[in-house]
Order: structure tokens, then C-alpha cells, then sequence
């Protein structure tokens, strides 16, 4: 046997829709009358077609659902003249005709409406009016019997008398329902729909026990002993007061251990008592007392932790406060989920609940932007001139000058020479202008003079702006830099046995660039209050190599407020400083003019500007964190088109590129765009 499935959307008629929905029924009756046609005719295959319906009604006239629903099912209805209203249904799942008829049932009592079968007819009419017909007189526990169907039920009632039933029963009955006894046969005779006469059954037979003795033991399967004896104690000792001071009392007493509650007293009160209480023993709509709550955003482990120190009457940080009764309630999470799974009386776990809900909400995130601004002006000038004066071969003596701030001295430039090696002589020679003249012979006065001549300008503009987004006081961390070795150790086998020890360095790699460190708090208005460790740190250009380097760093740690949106500085420096050196010969250098050739001039002059600012911007909702975001992502794109040219070498080839923001939302969206 095959199963063919139709599913058909039904919305708010108009116009259109009913000439749109006629050529679909007359389509649906042909198909359905060839369907019946074969069946008719194939006796080994039988061909089910169910149909599927998805209903959606906005402020639709109840008479076009009745309409709708006649079509569908084939069943008669007979509609009262007060039978009127929009009715508004909204559903995405398809369902079957049966389960529509179901939902169908379910709008009428929703709109105080009540259907009665009669025969081939179903009346539609007011609730109010229920008690005067007939009902179905299905039984209310069959299939058969919706939940939302109007029956009419027998019951016999064996141990205690029906007509004492009635009064505690009669609050459990909709103004509709009916409820009365027969005492004659000691019956209870109930019309109402089948959910809750079904559930009136179940109390019936709770309270319809045999009870001769003066104490009664009454089982509790869902609620809680020591809860559900304080209320009635209390409710007792009210209507104690205000009722007969002769008649005997009844003394109400919890069993904790096996969840039961002792009544004593005369055997009406008794009655009423057991009939309350088998009405209050039923489940929660959630589940009992043991509930799974499901979180949105605090993390369960934690907030579990948290609600179990609320039990114990501490709270987090440890200061007494009143506690929870513990014996009763148990909370674990299960982090697969998310979840917690809370054993708690009503009362207990509504205050668990209250708490949870105001926990666990959708927490701000703070977009925060550091900008370290970095502006510095570099001058440097050098003039010096150093000589050497060589008689040893002839009747003179020697002489000669030289200076430490001279970038090229003679000494370094001829003993270079003078040592086999003249090529490493150009090594020593420092940057500028390096003039050299001298005579050197093997017999008399040889002469060499250096005059070095040197100017330099330097200029520094640095911008960074490291940003970062986290959740409020939640701390979020940026590192953007690299590792770079330091030499912190060597040994060598010089003057050793050869190959008997192997020579080694030992490098240490440190984090070299823009660190930012910060937890942000924001408070009732629109401040942020942001706990701030940043550190910019680079390689001092003066640095060669990566043994032995220098590195320049700048931190600040610090806790500050800032408005949302606002700037703020967080601090500085402004550096000017000026470094002059003049090397001379005492008594020679002071002669004008011929003084000159005997010093050598140094002077370096270095302004510094360094400021460092921050800016939080407060993102409240899915909106202002898409909202900056966006803005973020269009300004890469940007930067990419702004690079659109071909590629050098490679013509053909594009450069990669984001595609726009719409497109990346969109499902399968590439990350780059190729095209």
C-alpha cells in the first residue's frame, strides 16, 4: 500500500484567493473521484491519499473556516445566527485533515463556541447553551473523543455519597458544563468536554475510597507533603475560625519520607479534605517538580554553582542571607546543553525561576577602539676632522688626534690599512661626507688628515588602532605582533678539546607589537567604566641583527570612565630633547680659525609626541552590533577596491575582494569574491 500526501496552504480568503481555491477543489474532486474510481477497480493495491494542511486565518470570518473545514472533512454543520467573529490562526507545520478538524474544535472553544454532533449535522453554537443538547456519549477516555468534544458521562460513585461530591467538584465545571447527583443510585452525571471530564474521573476516583478509620494516609504522586500541609493547615485554621467551634477539628500532619499527608478528623471533613487535595496533586504543566530550564546566554555550570550557594544561604561572595529549604531541592547543569535541571517545590522553584529569567538575558557588548598617535622629529648634525703626523723616519716626532664622536677617525680608517686589510676600511667609514687627504712615504714626514661632514632629518608618524569587542565585564584580549628571539645565553668550545663539547646559544622569543587587554562595565546610564592594560613595543631601528636587540615599549594600565561613544585620553608623552657634543685639544682648539682642526662637533636634537586615546561604543542589541560591524566590513571593502589594478606580472589574475555585505549575509556566500 502506498501513501500519497497532499499539502495544502489555506490563508485569508479574498477575491482572488476564492476563484484561486475553486479551480483547486474542482481539480481536488476530480482527482479524488478518479482515486475512488480506481480503487474500485484495483483490489491488490490500495491507494490512501491524506491530505496536508497548513492553515493560516488573519481576522477571517469564523462562517468562511466552518466552510473551509465542511469541504475538507465532508461533515455537515448547522450554524447558530450567533455564531460571528474574526478568527486569526497562524501556522508553518502541515497537518493532517484530522488534526485540522482538531484545531478547528480548539478555535470554537477559544471563541466560546461549542460544536455537538447530531446525527449527520454538527451544531455550532454558544457554550452557554451546551447544557441543553445532547452530547456525543463517547466515552471521554476513547480515541475517539477529542479533547475539546462536549460528552456526557455516568459516573458511580461507591464509597462516599455523590451529592457530597457536588459542592467540591462544582468549581472544577465550566459555567457551560453541568454537573448534578443522583442520589438514588449514588451517581454523578457530568456533560462537559472530554479533557476535563476525563480529568474529573481521575479526581472521583481518588476520593472514592473506603474509609472507616479515624486517620487517613493520602499518597501524594506530584506535589510536595510539606508545601501542600501548610496550605492546608492554613486554609483550615481560617475555617476554623469562622465555621462551627462544635464540630471536630482536622489535624493535617506531612510525612516527609514517603511523601504523604495524614488527615485526622470526622469523616466529612475527611471527605472535603481528600477531594482538595487529589485536586491539587497533579502535575505542572512543565513537568512536576523537576523542570529542565534551557538558558539563552549565562553559562549553566556557572549559574548552577551560583543558585546552589543561594540554597546553602550564602551568597557568591560568601555573605549570609536567608536560605532555601536544601532537603527539598537538588539543581545540576548539563553543559551539552545548556541547561539546568532543577528538583524544587512550587514555591521554591517559581523564586529559582524568578531569578533565572532575570540572569539570564541578552548582555550588552562593548566595541572598544584604542588609538596610539605617535609623531616624532629627529635632527642630527656632525663635524669633525681628526689628522695624524708620522717624522719617525725623519728628524720630527709623531702626533695625531682622534675623537669618540667622530664618525670616521684616522685611527680606524689607517689602522684598517695599515693591518693588510684595506677593504674592512670601508666598514669603519661613518655616514656623510668623508674626506680624506695625506702623504705617506718611507723616508721623511708622512701625513693623513679625516674630515667628516654630516646632517640628518628624521620623521615619525605612527598610527595604530587596535579594536576589540566583549561582552560586559567580560575581559577580551588583542595581541597583534610577533615573536622575536633573544640571545639570553652561550657557551663555546674555545681552548678545549676539539668536538668534545658541542657550542650552543640560548634564545628566548618575547612578544614584540600592539597588546590590548580590557574588561569594560557599564552602568545604569550610558558610561563605561574600562579596566585597560595596553603595551606597544617595537624594535629600536638602531638594532642590526636579532642578537643582543633593544626594544622601545609603552604601557599603561589604568581604570578610567568614559561616556559612550566619547574619547578619552588615556595619557602621553612630550619628549624634546637635545644632545650636544664637542671633543677638543685644550689650548690648540681655542686658536680662531687653526682651532678647528683640533675637535670634533656632535649634535642631536629629538622631539617626541606619544598620546594614547580610547573610545567604548555600547552595543545594546543585535542591531547596533550589526550596525558597527557593517561599518567595519565596508571599510575593508573599501580599502581592497581602492586596489583594483592589475596585478604586476599577472594580468589576468584578480585581486581578491569581499563581496558586499548583502551577499555575505546570504547563505553559501563566498568569502572572497573572484570575480
Amino acid at each position: 500500500m502506498s501513501d500519497t500526501h497532499r499539502t495544502i496552504t489555506l490563508h485569508a480568503p479574498n477575491t482572488a484567493w476564492i476563484l484561486k481555491h475553486a479551480l483547486v477543489w474542482l481539480c481536488l474532486g476530480v482527482v479524488l473521484t478518479a482515486t475512488l474510481t480506481k480503487s474500485s477497480y484495483a483490489q491488490d493495491e490500495t491507494v490512501v491519499e491524506q491530505q496536508m494542511i497548513t492553515p493560516n486565518y488573519k481576522d477571517v470570518d469564523i462562517r468562511q473556516i466552518v466552510e473551509t473545514v465542511s469541504e475538507l472533512t465532508g461533515k455537515n454543520f448547522l450554524l447558530d445566527s450567533r455564531v460571528k467573529g474574526n478568527v486569526t490562526m497562524i501556522s508553518e507545520t502541515p497537518m493532517p485533515v484530522d488534526a485540522f478538524y482538531e484545531t478547528f474544535l480548539s478555535i470554537l472553544q477559544v471563541y466560546g463556541f461549542v460544536a455537538v454532533p447530531s446525527g449527520n449535522t454538527v451544531k455550532i453554537m454558544p457554550d452557554t447553551n451546551v447544557r441543553q443538547v445532547s452530547g456525543t456519549g463517547a466515552d471521554p477516555n476513547s480515541n475517539r473523543a477529542a479533547g475539546d468534544e462536549i460528552v456526557t458521562e455516568v459516573i458511580q460513585v461507591n464509597n462516599v455519597g455523590a451529592a457530597q461530591l457536588v459542592p467540591s467538584l462544582r468549581p472544577l465545571v465550566p459555567q457551560y458544563g453541568h454537573l448534578a447527583a443522583h442520589p438514588a443510585s449514588n451517581m454523578l452525571i457530568i456533560s462537559d468536554r472530554a479533557g476535563n471530564v476525563r480529568r474529573l474521573k481521575r479526581i472521583i476516583r481518588r476520593i472514592d475510597q473506603s474509609s472507616d478509620e479515624d486517620i487517613e494516609v493520602i499518597p501524594l504522586e506530584h506535589a510536595s507533603a510539606n508545601e501542600l500541609s501548610r496550605i492546608l493547615t492554613t486554609m483550615n485554621q481560617a475555617n476554623a475560625r469562622g465555621g462551627d467551634s462544635g464540630s471536630t477539628p482536622i489535624v493535617l500532619t506531612a510525612d516527609e519520607r514517603t511523601n504523604s499527608i495524614l488527615v485526622s478528623g470526622d469523616k466529612n471533613g475527611r471527605l472535603r479534605f481528600r477531594t482538595l487535595i487529589a485536586h491539587l496533586d497533579t502535575p505542572l504543566e512543565e513537568g512536576g517538580n523537576t523542570q529542565v530550564v534551557y538558558l539563552r546566554y549565562a553559562n549553566a555550570e556557572d549559574l548552577a554553582t551560583k543558585l546552589a550557594e543561594q540554597i546553602r544561604g550564602n551568597t557568591p561572595t560568601g555573605s549570609p542571607q536567608q536560605a532555601l529549604p536544601q532537603n527539598s531541592v537538588n539543581i545540576w547543569a548539563d553543559p551539552d546543553t545548556n541547561a539546568l535541571v532543577i528538583t524544587a517545590p512550587p514555591k521554591v522553584m517559581r523564586s529559582l525561576k524568578s531569578v533565572i529569567d532575570q540572569i539570564d538575558i541578552r548582555r550588552a557588548q562593548v566595541h572598544v577602539e584604542a588609538i596610539l598617535v605617535e609623531v616624532t622629529s629627529d635632527k642630527s648634525a656632525e663635524l669633525g676632522l681628526t689628522w695624524a703626523l708620522d717624522g719617525t723616519n725623519d728628524v720630527a716626532g709623531a702626533g695625531l688626534t682622534n675623537f669618540s664622536n667622530a664618525g670616521s677617525s684616522v685611527v680606524s680608517v689607517g689602522g684598517a690599512v695599515l693591518g693588510g686589510a684595506p677593504e674592512s676600511a670601508l666598514g669603519s667609514i661613518g655616514s656623510g661626507l668623508t674626506f680624506g687627504v695625506g702623504r705617506i712615504t718611507d723616508t721623511g714626514t708622512s701625513i693623513a688628515a679625516i674630515a667628516n661632514f654630516f646632517a640628518g632629518d628624521g620623521n615619525t608618524n605612527i598610527l595604530s588602532t587596535p579594536s576589540v569587542v566583549t561582552m560586559d565585564n567580560e575581559e577580551a584580549e588583542i595581541r597583534v605582533g610577533q615573536e622575536v628571539p633573544f640571545l639570553t645565553g652561550s657557551f663555546s668550545n674555545t681552548g678545549g678539546t676539539v668536538g668534545a663539547v658541542n657550542p650552543f646559544q640560548t634564545v628566548q622569543r618575547k612578544d614584540v607589537g600592539i597588546m590590548l587587554k580590557i574588561t569594560p562595565q557599564i552602568n545604569e546610564g550610558d558610561a563605561v567604566i574600562l579596566d585597560i592594560e595596553l603595551e606597544a613595543s617595537s624594535i629600536s631601528q638602531g638594532a642590526e641583527s636579532n642578537i643582543d636587540l633593544v626594544t622601545n615599549q609603552r604601557t599603561i594600565t589604568q581604570r578610567v570612565v568614559v561616556e559612550d561613544g566619547g574619547i578619552i585620553v588615556l595619557g602621553g608623552l612630550i619628549d624634546d630633547s637635545l644632545l650636544e657634543s664637542d671633543q677638543r685639544v685644550p689650548v690648540l682648539s681655542a686658536i680662531p680659525l687653526l682651532g678647528n682642526l683640533f675637535r670634533s662637533r656632535s649634535t642631536t636634537k629629538v622631539k617626541r609626541n606619544l598620546m594614547v586615546f580610547i573610545r567604548p561604543k555600547i552595543l545594546r542589541d543585535g542591531v547596533q552590533a550589526a550596525m558597527q560591524t557593517n561599518a567595519k566590513y565596508n571599510y575593508i571593502r573599501q580599502q581592497q577596491l581602492g586596489q583594483r589594478d592589475a596585478i604586476s606580472l599577472m594580468p589576468n589574475l584578480p585581486r581578491p575582494a569581499l563581496p558586499p555585505i548583502e551577499e555575505a549575509l546570504e547563505q553559501e556566500a563566498p568569502l572572497f569574491n573572484k570575480q
